[in-house]
């Protein structure tokens, strides 16, 4: 357990080093702006563009896996709002506060980190984790708040959905990298050497504006942050556990990298989200902070768990 701590511990310490250049106020917020403009567009994207181009999407599909995260998440999901609600929040707040309960900071820290940590066959769990991520549950929020605002369902909203998809870097550099694949065409070289090059920045700038982002959050409402936390760091792996190995039952090692992609601390993007909508925004930075945190230790607790499976 040891071992596997001292591994996680360079990511975090990333991570704290962009949290002091932001609280010193060295970088700027409007400098994170642009550092995570340039990981979510440009170097992420190349890394999971090289990902994908050189699998095969028959390769990487597990539809057993994904009902098992899927169901795992929901789970969790579902409690997350029935707690919500019967504190009285309203459905708008409860979206995002049950976001806050299960959507993990994937991209940014998941995927450099668990396909370091577990090697390189998590790329495929871990891409399909960020896939149900991405196209259920940022498109249910969306329909969520929809109904909120207006009062009724309207199909749309569908439109709305599909622009954001499209709009979306790192479903768009998947996408087209799996497209590439079919082809069965390899990478030329260059682009390949290109990819990597460009997809080589997106792991330290992305702990570094994760770092940075986390500065300008603030720890209001610290009794729901820590509720959410709980969610988010024990209570969806935990469900995501039970679905893998027992309810539908997956290989160990698949079932390992998608416990502990469920591990991973709230999303930065729900904050985005949350400022979007003009919901709660305090609320889901203090979930981000106080989740950020704790999964120092929790992360490493659950990877050593999942690599004894």
């Amino acid at each position: 357990m040891l071992d596997i701590f001292l591994q996680t511990l360079p990511f975090f310490a990333v991570i704290a080093l962009g949290y002091g250049a932001g609280r010193t106020g060295f970088f700027t917020p409007e400098a994170t702006t642009y550092l995570t403009k340039f990981v979510f567009y440009f170097a992420l994207s190349a890394m999971l563009f090289r990902f994908s181009a050189n699998l095969s999407l028959a390769g990487v599909w597990n539809g057993r896996l994904v009902v098992a995260y899927l169901w795992g998440t929901a789970f969790i999901y579902g409690v997350a709002t029935i707690v919500a609600l019967l504190r009285g929040q309203g459905m708008r707040r409860t979206a995002i506060e049950a976001q806050c309960a299960v959507i993990g900071n994937t991209g940014f820290l998941g995927v450099p980190m668990l396909i370091l940590l577990m090697g390189e066959n998590a790329i495929g769990p871990v891409m399909l984790v960020l896939a149900v991520d991405l196209v259920i549950f940022s498109s249910l929020i969306v329909i969520l708040m929809s109904i909120a605002n207006d009062g009724r369902f309207a199909l749309s909203i569908f439109k709305t959905i599909g622009i954001g998809l499209l709009k979306n870097p790192m479903i768009v550099s998947i996408t087209l990298g799996f497209a590439w694949s079919a082809t069965g065409i390899p990478l030329p070289t260059p682009i390949n050497s290109f990819a990597t090059l460009l997809g080589a920045a997106a792991t330290p700038g992305a702990l570094f504006a994760i770092g940075a982002s986390l500065a300008s959050k603030s720890t209001e409402k610290i009794e729901v942050a820590l509720w959410l936390s709980f969610c988010k760091l024990i209570l969806h792996p935990l469900f995501v556990a039970i679905a893998a190995i027992w309810v539908f039952p997956l290989d160990p090692y698949s079932a390992g990298v998608i416990i502990a992609a469920s591990a991973l601390p709230v999303a930065g993007n729900v904050y985005m989200l949350a400022q979007h909508y003009g919901v709660a925004p305090q609320r889901v930075s203090a979930a981000i902070l106080v989740s950020t945190a704790i999964s120092i230790i929790t992360v490493s607790l659950v990877i050593g768990w999942v690599s004894a499976l």
